[in-house]
């Protein structure tokens, strides 16, 4: 149990509030580049955090996501265009509110409705995982095997319009975690004689590539210059505003909660269904889409909710639920950590760093937030290829520092072009990269449940946790089966009446 003076001592003996503050700003900045989603800001430094202390670059990676959740409303309501996706549904009001010269107010009730939503889901954060997580400890190799395909399964079944195309990437990126040595046997394997692929494909050179260079890449024909004003100023709502949004922010709070829990929810869904639901129970629905403040309320505490409650099924088992999330479990493995109750009790100092670490980054988030949009005005005002020139430059170099091998440069540009070549037909990197984090969780636990049962397959009927999570699995596909099924329908009815 951590005490008072536990955290007094971690914020007294380590760099814990210059690394959150630190990685609230980077965020906060990532997130108001649009294009440049949490999920890719927070691949853009997980290289650096490579040398750090683990609980500080935990903190610091939770930091930057809570950061970019908030960035993404500031483009939002500027110019238009949504930061981070879980922004979208806040370019409804926010950009009207700034047509009417009220840009500040909007700012404002963005600013504190994510503190509000911030501090909400900590408090669930603190509250569920370390319960939640001893339920883990029942686990066997099959149930960590079946665990591991129904994250992959869920992910593969959300993340795109066609589950085969979702499954497929899956399996590619199950096929490069096998690359290195054997978890079993220790045989090398897919090397190709390349000394530099003996220990495997780092999953964060695989993050960096598919999302970061690939991003790069899409917005690489783009010379677009966007204007805007630089004397725009952050305005706080007022108490009594305050207490006119708090119908609006709760429906966020617990939507946002609700969604975090789910796998494959994420911060856009809860935004767009707190939107919903907030105009549903408002006393001036009729505001909506014309400046309404609570338009603005509900979705930015239902994505800055997201931000802590997606990390309850990652820290608990293992089952990142986005692309940050992701991202965040590629750090934990980086720096050797396991999620589940394990971590808990081997490694209680991270924990406490990540808690301690985003209330600090939630609290400085009014002054930093307030602070920081001049530049974000004026990075959204230089033209595109000059920050896409920084960009890879800060990406190069933070792969460089992995390993000092030009070979994970080479390798990170193979997967960015690979990246980019599946948006073009329409496949999701997510399976992927989940598929490498996963791979060898995944293979491991597979090859060491047959070690155990002497080749027989029936281990995995006869686990119970196992059969639950296969069955899980199961659902999800065919659940995405079913809603393929119904949208080629109604596609074909309406194709048939027109």
């Amino acid at each position: 149990m951590t005490t008072f003076w536990d955290i007094l001592h971690l914020l007294t003996a380590t760099p814990l509030v210059p690394v959150a503050i630190i990685g609230l700003t980077w965020g906060i900045l990532g997130g108001a580049l649009p294009g440049i989603s949490a999920s890719i800001t927070m691949a853009l430094v997980l290289p650096f955090t490579y040398t750090m202390d683990p609980a500080m670059a935990i903190a610091l990676l939770a930091c930057v996501y809570i950061g970019a959740e908030y960035g993404g409303s500031i483009p939002a309501i500027l110019i238009r265009t949504p930061g981070t996706n879980s922004s979208a549904a806040t370019v409804i009001d926010g950009y009207e509110l700034n047509r009417q010269g009220r840009a500040g107010e909007a700012l404002g009730i963005s600013l504190m409705s994510g503190v509000v939503g911030s501090l909400f889901g900590l408090a669930m954060l603190a509250l569920l995982t370390e319960p939640l997580s001893w339920l883990a400890l029942a686990f066997r190799p099959t149930s960590y095997f079946a665990l591991g395909i129904l994250g992959l399964s869920v992910i593969a079944s959300m993340s795109g319009d066609s589950l085969l195309k979702g499954l497929a990437s899956a399996v590619v990126g199950l096929m490069i975690a096998t690359v290195g040595t054997d978890p079993i046997s220790g045989v090398t394997r897919f090397t190709f004689d390349v000394a530099d692929l003996l220990s495997g494909v780092e999953p964060v050179v695989v993050m960096v590539g598919l999302f970061a260079l690939t991003e790069l890449m899409s917005q690489s024909g783009s010379t677009s210059v966007t204007q805007l004003g630089g004397s725009i100023r952050i305005r706080l709502p007022s108490w009594a505003m305050m207490r006119k949004l708090r119908r609006s922010q709760a429906i966020g709070c617990f939507l946002g909660l609700f969604e975090g829990l789910t796998p494959g929810g994420g911060g856009s869904v809860a935004a767009f269904m707190s939107y919903n639901e907030a105009r549903r129970w408002s006393k001036t629905p009729e505001k909506f889409g014309k400046g309404s403040e609570e338009g603005i309320a509900a979705p930015e505490a239902a994505n800055n909710t997201v931000a802590s409650t997606a990390l309850i099924p990652l820290l608990s088992f293992g089952i990142p639920s986005s692309n940050s999330t992701a991202v965040l479990l590629g750090g934990l493995l980086m720096h050797g950590l396991l999620p589940g109750p394990r971590l808990f009790e081997q490694n209680p100092q991270v924990i406490d760093s990540l808690y301690v670490g985003s209330l600090i980054a939630i609290i400085a988030q009014i002054g930093v937030g307030v602070l920081i949009l001049p530049a974000c005005v004026w990075l959204v005002n230089r033209p595109r290829p000059y920050r896409a020139g920084f960009i890879l430059a800060l990406i190069l170099s933070g792969l460089f520092t992995l390993n000092n091998s030009p070979f994970d440069l080479g390798l990170a540009l193979a997967l960015g072009l690979m990246g980019y070549l599946m948006r073009l037909a329409r496949f999701p990197v997510l399976p992927m990269i989940l598929g490498v984090v996963l791979g060898h969780m995944v293979e491991s636990s597979y090859r060491r449940s047959l070690v155990l049962s002497g080749g027989d397959f029936h281990i995995f009927v006869e686990d119970p946790i196992a059969v639950g999570l296969l069955g899980a699995a199961l659902f999800f596909i065919v659940f995405s089966l079913a809603r393929e099924y119904r949208d080629a329908r109604r596609t074909q009815m309406q194709e048939t009446h027109s």
